[in-house]
């Protein structure tokens, strides 16, 4: 089972996600569950990262984990932190909305919790 868990801050705004087990559902190569997973928080990943003006550190060292952290970059104008910061909120309800689809059609295999941080 892969187990997953969103972090936000009190404003909805992603700050974190980690992701650490195999779903199991097929064979190594074969396993939709585990592919849709990789695609969603990859893709996530790979936004943030090509976002300026964000700061991300990304934890993909062994196989079957993957953590991130992200923060608005200090320096920038109230405009741009705004706009980040719906680009972070839009980013949680993205991954949210897939992996609660995931979670919700394979729940032997994948288990997503939420946390808030104030």
């Amino acid at each position: 089972m892969t187990d997953i868990l969103l972090v936000c801050n009190s404003r909805g705004e992603l700050t974190g996600l980690s992701a650490k087990g195999h779903a199991g559902f097929a064979e190594k190569g074969s396993d939709i569950v585990c592919s849709a997973e990789s695609i969603l928080m990859g893709t996530a990943l790979e936004l943030l990262e090509n976002t300026r003006g964000l700061s991300v550190k990304s934890d993909t060292a062994s196989r079957g984990t993957l953590a991130f952290s992200v923060e608005v970059s200090a320096g920038l104008t109230e405009k741009e932190k705004l706009l980040l910061g719906e680009r972070l909120k839009c980013t949680a309800d993205f991954l949210r909305s897939g992996l609660k689809s995931v979670s919700e059609q394979y729940p032997d295999y994948v288990q997503l919790r939420e946390k808030s941080e104030e």
